[in-house]
């Protein structure tokens, strides 16, 4: 081929390749322009664009169908600002200028601040339809910059946010009746405890009294009155289960999460447990901590949980059996303590339905006594305080329940305010003045209990009033020691009859005792917070409400204004 020839073919392929790149271009406009058509005519959104002082010059498809407005109608004619809610518009107003610190008109000029300083922003406001109806929508402003890099207009995209208003409108409507609902189940147990706690109280009252009352009973007597006592406390162990796992699963326990020293808990479930295991012959081991080991959790809900598997693994044990407490380092930080025993053990049947209410795995009709209900109120409680528990046991070997938490730092300062320390009883010195304790309470079985309590103690005085008002007269008139005060009362209740005598000086020194029914932790902890100076609840335990007495009178005696102890003429 000549040369001539070559340049021939040369120029058809250049021709040739220039006229594909051309159709490629071609190709994309054509793309370009119907994905620009296809966005400024979509129904589903409304874009508006603006010019630089924020008059209108687009309003596509979806803008007119959302607000009822032909463009021609609004474009060269109103801001977007004239489509809002004008209080939306002006609330954003004063933010910015609170953020800013300077004046920021209401108006467009408030709507497209950020965007105008290169911040894409999104917010939700309320549109205004032609035919005065409103809808919620999330716009988000975007700045549009000339090739100088100057702004020429503002583009706003906007959804309608209806939809998802009305879900969170339904799912917040659903969640406060929820509240409501558990509100209500909790005031509704709560009153159900105090009810039955109302007649226990005389049941394990009187029992204890006439156990330990002179002259001794005989000894059919005796076994009588062991079983009235030991129906009684599981009536009243079982009414606490059934509380507590109710509150749990309403969500409305409190925690109070702090580092809490393993050593002083064991120390003191060692004390509560061992005299029961020693009744069984049964053999406990604890851990000895060579150094300070804390974990993170709610002291009071913890020991609930030891004091619970501890007692467990002492109740299904075998006589003469052993109980091992452990502790050592788990995963993640966490540090894990078990609970083995010597008992019969668990079949992989028995595992899987372990943590079931009621469920006492076929032991019903065993010698011990139980609701099924402790290891729900268990497992619970430790995964509310960010813990995992879980059980290893082979059936006619004995079972090991751990439970882990996370490990904490010891705190800095730890320290015991004086008045919460059990003072120890001393005796009254010889020739003393008769003391003073005020009752107040409506219920005269009640009252006829604590007066035979208080029969037993030569140096104390009671007087007793029925109601909160004539309670409040007693206290001023006689200035007692001591008040003991029921909750619910007629008239005014027992927390006002305490916060009247908290005001007036001349009795604001005087401990209040609430003994009351209301067994639920959130009452007890309003009424301490609310002024009580102690909270005991029925029925009563005679040891705990001679100690809790004895603290009371101790702290009067040593109050800066002693009480005079008047009696009645």
């Amino acid at each position: 081929m000549t040369p001539a020839g070559n340049g021939a073919a040369l120029a058809d392929e250049t021709g040739r390749a220039e006229g594909s790149v051309e159709a490629l271009r071609q190709s994309a406009l054509l793309k370009a322009g119907a994905l620009q058509n296809a966005i400024l005519t979509s129904a589903n959104f409304s874009i508006i664009a603006t010019d630089e002082k924020g008059i209108i010059q687009l309003f596509n498809t979806g803008a007119e169908r959302m607000l009822g407005y032909p463009a021609a109608e609004v474009v060269n004619s109103i801001s977007p600002s004239d489509i809002h809610d004008p209080q939306e518009v002006m609330a954003r107003a004063r933010a910015l200028s609170l953020e800013l610190g300077t004046l920021i008109t209401p108006g467009f000029e408030a709507l497209a601040f950020k965007a105008s300083r290169g911040i894409e922003d999104q917010y939700e406001l309320t549109y205004i339809c032609k035919d005065g109806s409103r809808f919620p929508a999330i716009v988000s402003i975007t700045a549009l910059r000339g090739s100088d890099d100057a702004i020429i207009g503002y583009l706003l995209i906007g959804t309608d946010n209806s939809a998802r208003k009305t879900a969170e409108s339904k799912l917040n409507d659903a969640m406060a009746a929820a509240e409501r609902a558990n509100r209500a189940k909790t005031d509704f147990l709560s009153s159900m405890s105090h009810e039955l706690r109302t007649p226990l109280n005389a049941i394990l009252g009187f029992a204890q009294l006439m156990e330990s009352g002179t002259p001794p009973p005989t000894l059919t007597q005796k076994r009588n009155l062991e079983q009235i006592l030991k129906a009684g406390w599981y009536l009243l162990e079982l009414i606490n289960e059934i509380l507590d796992l109710a509150l749990i699963e309403s969500g409305n326990v409190t925690f109070s999460r702090e580092p809490v020293s393993l050593a002083e808990l064991m120390l003191e479930c060692r004390a509560m447990i061992e005299p029961q295991a020693h009744k069984r012959g049964i053999v406990m081991t604890f851990p000895q901590f060579e150094t300070p080991l804390f974990l993170n959790a709610d002291r009071t809900r913890l020991k609930q949980v030891l004091i619970n598997l501890l007692f467990n693994a002492i109740k299904y044990n075998r006589q003469d059996g052993r109980v091992m407490v452990e502790c050592k380092p788990g995963a993640d930080d966490r540090v894990r303590i078990s609970i083995s025993d010597t008992g019969a053990g668990l079949t992989p049947q028995q595992l899987a339905q372990l943590f079931q209410p009621f469920n006492r795995l076929g032991r019903q009709a065993g010698a011990e006594e139980g609701t099924g209900i402790g290891l729900v109120v268990t497992k619970r409680l430790v995964e509310l305080m960010g813990g995992i528990i879980g059980v290893d046991s082979t059936a006619g070997t004995g079972s090991t329940f751990w439970v882990e938490l996370l490990h904490a730092e010891a705190p800095r300062l730890v320290f015991r305010e004086a008045d919460n320390a059990v003072l120890a009883r001393t005796p009254a010195p010889e020739g003393a003045p008769r003391r003073t304790v005020l009752y107040v309470e409506d219920n005269p079985a009640n009252l006829e209990l604590v007066e035979q309590l208080i029969s037993r103690r030569p140096e104390l005085h009671l007087l007793s009033a029925a109601d909160g008002t004539l309670g409040v007269e007693f206290a001023r008139a006689y200035l007692p020691d001591v008040i003991l005060m029921d909750i619910n009362l007629p008239g005014i209740s027992g927390v006002e009859a305490m916060q009247i005598l908290r005001a007036d000086p001349s009795t604001a020194h005087i401990p209040i005792i609430a003994l009351s029914a209301n067994a639920v932790s959130r009452d007890i902890e309003k009424a301490l917070e609310a002024g009580f100076f102690n909270y005991l609840t029925k029925p009563i335990k005679v040891d705990q409400f001679t100690e809790a007495l004895d603290i009371a009178l101790k702290k009067s005696l040593a109050s800066s204004t002693p009480a005079t102890g008047k009696e009645p003429a």
